[in-house]
């Protein structure tokens, strides 16, 4: 799968969840459209990372790499407040970044092996 597809599918697993988080809880917090505006960001540089621009790419590893350490301290607070719910929401949106992350890693090399065979 192209890399750009795993970070488009990433961005609408964000939104999904972060909007049922936001509008699911019985005393939203607007800490949790966080998700939902990162994600926006990474759907607005699809077009850059299905061309192959660098700087995007690189952009967007850094968004999703924050996203997914983001997580870490949520993830802690609705496992003290034993929320099952939430939970299972964060647990999956860190699965989203991670799987991005690891789409974004294996393209990075493939480019640079592409680059260094070039060059021999």
């Amino acid at each position: 799968m192209k890399v750009y597809i795993v970070s488009m599918l990433n961005a609408i697993v964000l939104i999904l969840l972060g909007l049922w988080g936001y509008l699911g809880s019985q005393t939203p917090s607007p800490t949790a459209l966080i998700p939902v505006f990162a994600a926006i960001i990474l759907l607005s540089l699809i077009r850059g990372l299905k061309a192959g621009n660098r700087v995007i790419a690189h952009i967007s590893v850094l968004l999703t790499f924050g996203l997914l350490i983001a997580f870490i301290k949520p993830l802690t607070g609705s496992i003290g407040r034993a929320d099952n719910g939430a939970i299972v929401r964060i647990v999956i949106m860190m699965i989203a970044c991670a799987v991005s992350m690891v789409y974004f890693i294996r393209s990075f090399i493939a480019v640079r092996k592409a680059r260094t065979k070039a060059g021999e």
